[in-house]
Parts: structure tokens; C-alpha cells; sequence
């Protein structure tokens, strides 16, 4: 009884890698690179014809980046897999991934025993995450929550702590600088502290 390969695509815009990643895949029996492309638009035109099982690709693209192509692949297969790529590995890219769809995010630089691993566990799992991605996600939900403050007082404490700048939590929260500083001073009077050391040694104690 022969055992089904898993059919493979990736999506790589360094057309340099495409050789590597065809030799990569020529070791294995258990996959079989079917296509490799450039950008979205290109696999999109083959994906009804190879019928994938995982697709890999990056999140930075032309046109039509990684995450937002989840919706199209999905949209064809829902049950396809598809593994993330990138160098970026901020916590809000790697959250809209997975609320897109994605099974899988892998942070660069790649390697072989690492992208066989990831496949590995798409397989048997359904997901896979890089170490360095674990710990930024379990970070991110032990993040102290007080009931003295406000949702967005806590989110305000914990980009200070982090040494985020009011200019950087502005961004970060989408509210102008003005705003960030309304809700510090509220923090400062609930604390009865004058500054931001204060108030973070303050919280610690909490």
C-alpha cells in the first residue's frame, strides 16, 4: 500500500532560494514540492489544478501579501494548511495571521531541520510556531491585568514597562500622544505617584 505524499507549494519572493528550496524537497519521499512561485497571484492560478496540502510562504509580498492570500487559499480549500514565514516576528502581525487562518508562523532564518519539523507537525498536529513565537504568545497572555485600572490603562502599563515611548504606544494603540498622556496621569493619580518610575515600582509591588 503506497503512502500519499504530501503535495507542497511555496510562495518565495527571493527567486534565488527557488533552487533550494526544489533540492530541499527532493531528499523527502513523504513530501513533493508541486510549484513554487514569486507571489500570491501566480500559485493562485494553479492552486484548483496541484490541489495542495501545506503551503508555505512568506508574509512580505508583492501585491498580495501573506496574510491577506490566506483568504483566497482558504476560500478554494478550507482544509489546506498554510505556514507563515518571516523575519518579523511583532505580536500583532503574528495574531491577524492566525485570525486569517494561518495552521503555522515560522520566524527566519530558516533552516532545513526546522522547516521539516514544521511540516512534521502540520501533519500530525494542525500548527506549528517557532520557539521564539511561543514565548512572545505566552508573554503576551501572562501580562498582569489590574482592576484598579481601565482595558486601556492596562494596556498603557504594559507598554511601559516594556520602556515604550508615549509616541510608540500611541502608534501602537492607534490614539494620538495626547490621549496617552490623559490616561498615564489617570494612572498616576489612582497610584498617588509623580512619575513613570514611580508607577512601575509602584505596580510591581502589586
Amino acid at each position: 500500500m503506497k503512502t500519499k505524499r504530501s503535495k507542497i507549494i511555496v510562495i518565495e519572493s527571493d527567486a534565488t532560494l527557488h533552487i533550494a528550496y526544489t533540492n530541499y524537497f527532493e531528499k523527502f519521499f513523504e513530501y513533493s514540492l508541486e510549484g513554487i512561485y514569486c507571489n500570491t497571484y501566480d500559485a493562485l492560478k494553479t492552486f484548483k489544478k496541484i490541489k495542495p496540502d501545506i503551503i508555505v510562504t512568506e508574509v512580505n509580498l508583492d501585491t498580495i501579501n501573506g496574510i491577506e492570500s490566506i483568504r483566497y487559499f482558504k476560500r478554494k480549500d478550507w482544509n489546506v494548511k498554510i505556514i507563515m514565514i518571516s523575519h518579523n516576528n511583532d505580536f500583532d502581525v503574528i495574531k491577524k495571521a492566525f485570525k486569517n487562518g494561518a495552521n503555522g508562523y515560522l520566524t527566519k532564518p530558516m533552516n532545513a531541520d526546522k522547516l521539516y519539523y514544521a511540516l512534521n507537525c502540520i501533519q500530525k498536529e494542525g500548527a506549528v510556531m517557532s520557539n521564539d513565537i511561543v514565548k512572545k504568545v505566552i508573554a503576551n497572555f501572562r501580562r498582569k491585568s489590574f482592576k484598579l485600572f481601565s482595558e486601556r490603562e492596562n494596556q498603557i502599563l504594559d507598554y511601559l514597562s516594556k520602556g515604550a515611548t508615549y509616541k510608540v504606544i500611541a502608534d501602537k494603540l492607534f490614539v494620538t500622544t495626547s490621549t496617552v498622556n490623559f490616561h498615564i496621569q489617570n494612572i498616576y493619580l489612582k497610584l498617588d505617584v509623580n512619575s513613570k518610575s514611580e508607577a512601575l515600582s509602584k505596580i510591581e509591588q502589586l
